[in-house]
C-alpha cells in the first residue's frame, strides 16, 4: 500500500474538498500532510465562518481497511495504476477504488450508455455490439443501470478472452452496495472477471446527484462512448456531452422517431455531435487519441508542473485584493478559469489561490472544462 494513501485520502474526503481543489492543494503544498494542516486557515481567508470538517485518520483507516477486506484497493493520482486516460481530466478523482482487476482500467475502452426502460431490440443489439468490441480487445465501460448498461457489460463478459476484453462498471455508490438489486448477480461477476471502479466511500448509497459524477468515470476512462436509445435530457447524453467535452469520440445508435427513448441520440446524429453506429466497423477507425500532454491542470501533478514559479511565493497576506476582484466577477453563470484571470489581470496563481479558498469555505464550486460558480453571495452570509 502506497505509505502516503492515508493522508491523501484524508484530503479526499474532507469537506469541500472536490477533484479541482484536491490538485490544486497538491501542487501547492506538494504534500498532503501540510495540504491538511493549512486547510483550516485557507478556509477562513475564504469566508468560512465555521470549522472546516476534515476526516479523521480513524476514519480513513476504517475505510481502507473495509476495501481491503472485500478484496479491493484504493489508487490514487499518484499510483502508476490509475487509469491514463481518466487522469487527463480537468476533475479526474483524485482517489479510485477498484474491485476486480486493475489492468482493465489501462486497456483500450469504449463507452456504451442507454435508456434504462430500453426496448428489447435496443439491447439484443448492445449485446452484439460489446461482444464484438470485447472480442477485438476493446474493454466495454458502462454504469451497471438496468437496460442498455446491463446488457453491455452482460455482451462484453460474453465475448472476453482471458487476456483482454472485458468491461468495466463505473457506479455511483460504494463497492459494497449493489444498485440497482436486480444487477446483484451481474455486478458481483463484474467483480470477478473484469473492475468495478467509483469514487465514492464505502457505504455510500446511490443518490440523484451521484450518477453525474459516475457519468463522467464512463466518459473519461473510454476512448469514446456510444448512445443507444437515449431519451431528451437523460444521462446519457450528459455522459455524451463530457465525452465531448473531453476530446473524446462520441458515437450515437439510430432510432426509430416514432420511439420517445430514441430522441436523444437521433438528436446527437442530427446536429452531427456523434458518429452514426450500425456495427463495430463504425467504430474503431475513430479509436485514436492524443494526450493533451503535461499541462498541470489536465494531467498527473508535481512540484515542477505549478504554474508560478517556486512553490510557496504566493503569500496568502496578498490576496485580499484579488479575492474582492474575483468575487465581483463571479455569478450564478459558470465562468472559466481563463475568463477570470483575464477580466481581474492577477497571476494565474493568485487566483488559484484564491479559488482554492472559496471553494473550501463552500462559496464556489468547480465544474467539469475549467468552469467556476458562485454558490452563495457575499452580501447575504
Amino acid at each position: 500500500m502506497n505509505p502516503d494513501l492515508p493522508a491523501l485520502l484524508r484530503l479526499a474526503r474532507t469537506e469541500n474538498v472536490g477533484p479541482v481543489t484536491w490538485r490544486r492543494l497538491m501542487v501547492e503544498y506538494g504534500t498532503a500532510e501540510q495540504a491538511l494542516a493549512a486547510l483550516p486557515e485557507r478556509a477562513r481567508r475564504g469566508g468560512r465562518r465555521g470549522p472546516l470538517q476534515i476526516a479523521s485518520e480513524a476514519s480513513v483507516a476504517k475505510e481502507i481497511e473495509g476495501v481491503l477486506a472485500l478484496g479491493g484497493r484504493i489508487i490514487t493520482l499518484h499510483d502508476p495504476e490509475y487509469p491514463p486516460l481518466l487522469a487527463e481530466l480537468p476533475d479526474s478523482p483524485p482517489v479510485l477504488t477498484v474491485l476486480g482487476n486493475p489492468a482493465c482500467l489501462t486497456a483500450r475502452s469504449v463507452g456504451i450508455v442507454g435508456a434504462r426502460n430500453a426496448s428489447a431490440a435496443g439491447m439484443r443489439f448492445t449485446e452484439s455490439l460489446a461482444t464484438e468490441l470485447s472480442r477485438e480487445g476493446i474493454t466495454v465501460v458502462s454504469g451497471l443501470a438496468r437496460g442498455i448498461d446491463g446488457a453491455a457489460h452482460r455482451g462484453a463478459l460474453h465475448g472476453a478472452f482471458p487476456d483482454r476484453g472485458g468491461t468495466v462498471a463505473a457506479i455511483a455508490g460504494g463497492i459494497d452496495v449493489v444498485y440497482p438489486q436486480e444487477n446483484t448477480a451481474l455486478q458481483a461477476r463484474i467483480a470477478a472477471e473484469g473492475a468495478l471502479i467509483t469514487e465514492a466511500p464505502l457505504g455510500t448509497v446511490p443518490q440523484a446527484r451521484h450518477f453525474p459524477r459516475r457519468n463522467r468515470l464512463i466518459a473519461g476512462l473510454s476512448l469514446g462512448t456510444v448512445v443507444v436509445e437515449a431519451a431528451v435530457q437523460s444521462g446519457s447524453l450528459i455522459t455524451a456531452r463530457l465525452a465531448d467535452d473531453y476530446s473524446r469520440a462520441v458515437f450515437a445508435v439510430p432510432g426509430s422517431p416514432l420511439d420517445p427513448r430514441c430522441r436523444g441520440s437521433n438528436d446527437l446524429l442530427r446536429s452531427k455531435n456523434a458518429h452514426l453506429v450500425e456495427n463495430i466497423a463504425d467504430i474503431l477507425p475513430w479509436l485514436r487519441h492524443e494526450s493533451p500532454g503535461n499541462n498541470w491542470l489536465f494531467s498527473g501533478f508535481s512540484e515542477r508542473q505549478a504554474p508560478w514559479g517556486e512553490r510557496g511565493t504566493q503569500t496568502l497576506s496578498g490576496l485580499d485584493t484579488v479575492r474582492d476582484r474575483v468575487l465581483s466577477l463571479l455569478s450564478y453563470t459558470p465562468v472559466t478559469v481563463d475568463d477570470l484571470v483575464r477580466h481581474c489581470q492577477f497571476s494565474v496563481s493568485a487566483v488559484l489561490s484564491v479559488l482554492t479558498e472559496l471553494e473550501l469555505a463552500g462559496r464556489v464550486e468547480s465544474l467539469p472544462g475549467g468552469a467556476v460558480v458562485l454558490l452563495v453571495p457575499p452580501e447575504t452570509e
